[in-house]
C-alpha cells in the first residue's frame, strides 16, 4: 500500500468517526428529556390581586379576584354555572338570595346583611365591585350552591368542583414529570413523586405521543408519561351538599278553578248566581288587582263578603294580579329590589286583609329582557307565600321558543302551581282564521310542559269562550280577517241563526260551520261539551293537578256534568 492510499484510508476514517459522534450527539439531544423548568408565575400569568379559576380540571377563561385574603367569583360566571338563584339589582346595588323560607341581602362592600328583616353581620363583605364587574364571595356562593372549591397560592388558584359523578383517574409509578406539552423536551411544571394522584384532565387525549393530559389535586394542568403512571381507574366524586327542600301547597282534590272577570265592585255581587251554574268548583280566581305603576302600587276591587260567600260554598279564592296597565313598564317595575318589594307587600297585605287562599299571577307582558327579573319577583313572592300559607300560581302561555324566558321549570319548583293557558291558538290580533284551542294545541301544550314541571304542580286552562272570524275580500282579492269572541251558547246560536249544522272536525277536535253573508265568509270552531270533553281526556290521562276555565259565565251549564266526569 503505497502512502497516498493509507493517508486516504486514515482520513476516511476519521470522517467516519466525526460522524458517528455527531450522529450520536444528535441522538441523544433528542432523546435526552429536557431539564427546563416552567416557573408555575410564568405558566399562570396574574396580577397581584387576580386568581385563576381551574372550573372541575379545565382552566377558565375568567380570573377570580383575591381581596383581603378572600376570594372573589365574577357574577356571571356565579349565575351562568354554580347557581342562577344569586341575583344583582344593578340600579340600587344589592345582592339578593332566596331559598324556600328567606330573602337573603346584601349591598356592594358592607358586611351587614338581612335575612328576611334580621339584621347579622358578615366577616367579610359579602359581594364588591372592582372595574364595574360584581363579584360574590366565593365562601357564600359555596355555602348555599353545589360546589366546593380549595384554593392555592403560588400562583393564586382555586380548584372548583360542582360536577359529581364518575372521573378517571390514575396514579404516579415512579417519580417523572409533569410537562407543559406532550413531550420530553417541553418545559416541567412539577416533579411528581410516586402514588400521587392524578385526574385526567382531558380523556379525548388519553394519549398522546404517549402522553396524557393530567391534573393534580391543586389544580396543576399538564402531560404526563403514560409508561410512568399506573393504569386508569375510575373515582366517584360525591357531593356532600343538602339542596334546600322547596315546600308546595298541594291540594288533596283534583282543581277546578275558574276565573271570574270583576271589572267594578258591583260585579263582586254576582258570584253566587254564577257558581250555582257550576258544579264541583274547587276555585274561583276573582281578577281584582292589577298593577298601576313603576313602584308596585296595586288597584284593588275586593271585597271580603265575595270571599266569605265563596268559603261558605266550599270554594277557594285565588285573587288574580295583573300587568295589563299601559302606564306600567315591567322592566322597570321589577329589575328594582324596592319596587319588588313594595308589590310584594301589597300583595300580602291584601291577602291578609281579605282572607285570601291564593295569589293567581297574570302577567302576561313580560318581555325578554325582564324574564330574569320577573323569576325573582317569583322566587321572592313564593317565600312570602310559603311562610305565610298562601297559594301561589303563576299563568303562562303555552312554551315555545319564544316565551323561553319565563322559566316554566324555575316556576315549578319555586311556585305551587304552574298554570297554563291553553287557549288562544288564534287569538284576536291573528292574520288567520283558526280553533281557539285545537285538541293538538292542548296536547302539545300538556306534553311540553311536562318536560319541565311535575306533573302535580301543572294546571291547565282550557277556553269556555269561542272565535266568529270574519274573511272579508277587497277589490284587490286581499283578504281581512277580524274576530268577536263569544260563550259557548251565543256561538252555537250564531251558526243555528244563520240555518248551519256545524260539522265534526278531527283534526281540531271541535264542530266546525262556517257562512256566507253580505260577502264575508264567517267561520267558528265551537267550544261546547263534545270539545271540552275531548280536552279533557288527555288531560285527565296526564295526571296534573287539574284545570282552570276562562271565564265563569261564558260556559254551557251542562259542560259542568263533562268535567266533573273526568276530573272526579
Amino acid at each position: 500500500m503505497d502512502k497516498r492510499t493509507k493517508h486516504a484510508i486514515i482520513g476516511t476514517s476519521i470522517a467516519l468517526v466525526l460522524i458517528a459522534i455527531i450522529i450520536g450527539a444528535a441522538l441523544v439531544k433528542r432523546f435526552t428529556p429536557s431539564n427546563e423548568v416552567m416557573e408555575l408565575t410564568e405558566y399562570y400569568k396574574l396580577d397581584a390581586d387576580e386568581v385563576m379559576i381551574i372550573m372541575q380540571d379545565k382552566i377558565y377563561d375568567e380570573k377570580a379576584l383575591l381581596k383581603d385574603g378572600k376570594v372573589y367569583l365574577d357574577y356571571d360566571t356565579v349565575i351562568g354555572i354554580l347557581n342562577k338563584r344569586f341575583y344583582w339589582d344593578t340600579n340600587e346595588k344589592i345582592l339578593s338570595y332566596t331559598t324556600p323560607t328567606e330573602v337573603i341581602k346584601t349591598e356592594a362592600d358592607s358586611t351587614v346583611y338581612y335575612i328576611n328583616k334580621d339584621k347579622l353581620e358578615a366577616d367579610y363583605p359579602i359581594v364588591t365591585i372592582k372595574d364595574n364587574v360584581v363579584y360574590l364571595s366565593a365562601d357564600f356562593v359555596e355555602e348555599y350552591s353545589d360546589m366546593r372549591y380549595e384554593y392555592y397560592g403560588t400562583p393564586n388558584r382555586i380548584v372548583i368542583q360542582y360536577k359529581w359523578g364518575d372521573y378517571l383517574f390514575t396514579t404516579v409509578k415512579k417519580a417523572t414529570q409533569l410537562r407543559y406539552e406532550p413531550s420530553i423536551k417541553s418545559d416541567i411544571l412539577l416533579q411528581l413523586e410516586p402514588d400521587e394522584f392524578l385526574t385526567y384532565a382531558d380523556t379525548s387525549e388519553a394519549i398522546k405521543d404517549g402522553f396524557s393530559k393530567v391534573m393534580t389535586k391543586d389544580g396543576i394542568i399538564g402531560y404526563v408519561r403514560n409508561k410512568h403512571v399506573a393504569e386508569s381507574d375510575y373515582e366517584t366524586l360525591k357531593s356532600d351538599y343538602i339542596a334546600p327542600e322547596y315546600t308546595h301547597i298541594e291540594k288533596d282534590e283534583t282543581i277546578k278553578l275558574v276565573w271570574h272577570q270583576v271589572t267594578n265592585m258591583d260585579a263582586n255581587n254576582n258570584l253566587t248566581n254564577l257558581l250555582n251554574k257550576t258544579q264541583g268548583v274547587t276555585t274561583v280566581s276573582p281578577t281584582w288587582f292589577k298593577v298601576i305603576d313603576n313602584k308596585g302600587a296595586i288597584t284593588s276591587l275586593a271585597d271580603k263578603n265575595y270571599v266569605e260567600k265563596a268559603h261558605d260554598l266550599g270554594v277557594e279564592v285565588w285573587a288574580l294580579v295583573d300587568d295589563f296597565s299601559t302606564d306600567v313598564d315591567m322592566y322597570e317595575l321589577l329589575t328594582y329590589t324596592s319596587g319588588r318589594e313594595n308589590l310584594i307587600n301589597e300583595l300580602m297585605e291584601k291577602a291578609a286583609q281579605y282572607n285570601l287562599d291564593g295569589i293567581n299571577i297574570d302577567f302576561e307582558n313580560i318581555s325578554v329582557e325582564t324574564g330574569i327579573h320577573f323569576i325573582q319577583f317569583i322566587r321572592e313572592l313564593s317565600v312570602q307565600c310559603r311562610n305565610n300559607g298562601i297559594v301561589l300560581s303563576i299563568d303562562n302561555y303555552v312554551p315555545s321558543g319564544y316565551t323561553v324566558y319565563y322559566d316554566r321549570e324555575e316556576q315549578g319548583i319555586v311556585a305551587d302551581y304552574v298554570v297554563i293557558m291553553a287557549y288562544d291558538e288564534h287569538h284576536g290580533g291573528s292574520e288567520e282564521s283558526g280553533s281557539v284551542a285545537s285538541i293538538g294545541f292542548v296536547e302539545n301544550a300538556i306534553n311540553n310542559t311536562l318536560e319541565m314541571v311535575p306533573k302535580e304542580r301543572i294546571i291547565i286552562g282550557i277556553p269556555f269562550y269561542t272565535r266568529q272570524w270574519i274573511e272579508t275580500a277587497d277589490l284587490s282579492g286581499s283578504i281581512s280577517v277580524t274576530s268577536q269572541a263569544y260563550g259557548m251558547s251565543r256561538a252555537q246560536a250564531l251558526l243555528e241563526d244563520n240555518g248551519i249544522e256545524p260539522e265534526w272536525d278531527e283534526e281540531t277536535g271541535q264542530y266546525y260551520g262556517e257562512y256566507e253573508k253580505n260577502g264575508s265568509i264567517y267561520k267558528i270552531w265551537l267550544e261546547e261539551e263534545d270539545s271540552v270533553e275531548t280536552k279533557l281526556k288527555v288531560i285527565e290521562q296526564a295526571d296534573v293537578a287539574g284545570i282552570a276555565c276562562w271565564k265563569l259565565g261564558l260556559e254551557k251549564e251542562s259542560v259542568w256534568e263533562v268535567i266533573n266526569k273526568y276530573l272526579d
